[in-house]
C-alpha cells in the first residue's frame, strides 16, 4: 500500500502561515516609515513649514534667538575695535615696557604717538597702555600670594579667593574714583576707562617683585625692592597720567594758574599717591 503523503498547506498571497502565531508587522511598518505622510496618514507629502509659520509657531524661543545673535554680533566688534589694540603686543614691548616700570627715570618722550588721529598699536609705542602686562602681572600676582601663603603654612583656597577679591574690588573703586573725580572737575580727555584699568594695573609689576624679594630675604629685602617699585611707579603715573589730564597745559608748556587745573594736578597727585599705598597694603601681611 503506497505510503500516504504529508500534504504541506501552501500559503497563498496576503494570507498569514498557519504555523506563526503573530503576524509579522515589520515590513508594512518600514513600508509605511520610508513613505511620505501626511496629516490624515493617507500618503500625500507634506510641504515644509514657511518661515513666518515658522516663527509663529514658536516666537518666544526665535526672539530669543535674535537677541542673542545681536548681542553675540555686538560683543565681537567690542572686542575688535577696542580689546584687541590692548592685547597687541609683543616680547620687545613686554620687555621695554618692564624697564618703563622698573626705571622711569631714564625716560623722556612720554607722548603717545599717533597715525591719521588714531593712536599706534602698543607694540610700536611703548608708551601706550596695554591690559597684556596688568592681566598676567595680576594673575602671577595671585600665585606669588598663593606661594608666600603656603610657606607660612597659612594656605587655603578660601584665603586666595579672598586675596584676588580684595585686589579686584580695590581696582575697581580706584576706576570708579577717578571717573567719579573727572567728572567733577569737568576734564576733556581722550582717557578711557581701559586706559585707566591698564594704568592702575601696572602696580601689580612692583608688588610681584617685593613680594619675591621678601621670601628670598626676609622683610629687609621686601621693604628695599617695594620701596624701589613705589617710587617708580609714583613716577610713572605722574608723567603719564599728565599728558592725559592736564592735556591743556602740557600742550601750552606752561603752568596755568587757573582753580580748575589746581584741581587737576592734585587729582594726578592723588591716583600716583594712592598707587604706593595700595601696594604696601596688598602684599605686607604676605611677608613675615
Amino acid at each position: 500500500m503506497p505510503a500516504s503523503k504529508r500534504r504541506i498547506p501552501v500559503s497563498q498571497p496576503g494570507m498569514a502561515d498557519p504555523h506563526q502565531l503573530f503576524d509579522d508587522t515589520s515590513s508594512a511598518q518600514s513600508r509605511a516609515y520610508g513613505a511620505p505622510q501626511g496629516p490624515s496618514g493617507l500618503g500625500y507629502l507634506t510641504a515644509p513649514a514657511s518661515p513666518p509659520a515658522a516663527f509663529l509657531s514658536d516666537p518666544v524661543s526665535n526672539m530669543a534667538m535674535a537677541y542673542g545673535s545681536s548681542l553675540a554680533a555686538q560683543g565681537k566688534e567690542l572686542v575688535d575695535k577696542n580689546l584687541k589694540y590692548y592685547f597687541a603686543v609683543d616680547t620687545l614691548y613686554v620687555g621695554k615696557k618692564l624697564g618703563l616700570l622698573f626705571f622711569p627715570y631714564l625716560h623722556q618722550d612720554w607722548e603717545v604717538q599717533y597715525q591719521q588721529d588714531t593712536p599706534v598699536a602698543p607694540r610700536f609705542d611703548v608708551n601706550a597702555p596695554d591690559l597684556y602686562i596688568p592681566a598676567m602681572a595680576f594673575i602671577t600676582y595671585i600665585l606669588v600670594a598663593g606661594l608666600a601663603l603656603g610657606t607660612q603654612d597659612r594656605f587655603s583656597p578660601d584665603l586666595l579667593g579672598l586675596q584676588a577679591s580684595s585686589a579686584l574690588a580695590w581696582l575697581t573703586l580706584e576706576v570708579l574714583a577717578i571717573l567719579f573725580s573727572l567728572y567733577l572737575v569737568t576734564v576733556n580727555t581722550d582717557l578711557t576707562t581701559i586706559d585707566l584699568v591698564a594704568f592702575l594695573g601696572y602696580k601689580y609689576v612692583g608688588m610681584i617683585g617685593g613680594v619675591l624679594m621678601g621670601l628670598l630675604c626676609g622683610k629687609i629685602g621686601y621693604y628695599l625692592v617695594l620701596g624701589w617699585c613705589c617710587i617708580s611707579i609714583f613716577v610713572f603715573m605722574i608723567r603719564t597720567l599728565r599728558l592725559k589730564i592736564l592735556a591743556e597745559a602740557a600742550a601750552e608748556g606752561v603752568p596755568v594758574r587757573g582753580a580748575r587745573n589746581q584741581l587737576r594736578m592734585y587729582l594726578t597727585m592723588a591716583v600716583a599717591a594712592a598707587q604706593p599705598l595700595l601696594m604696601y597694603w596688598l602684599t605686607f601681611h604676605l611677608v613675615r
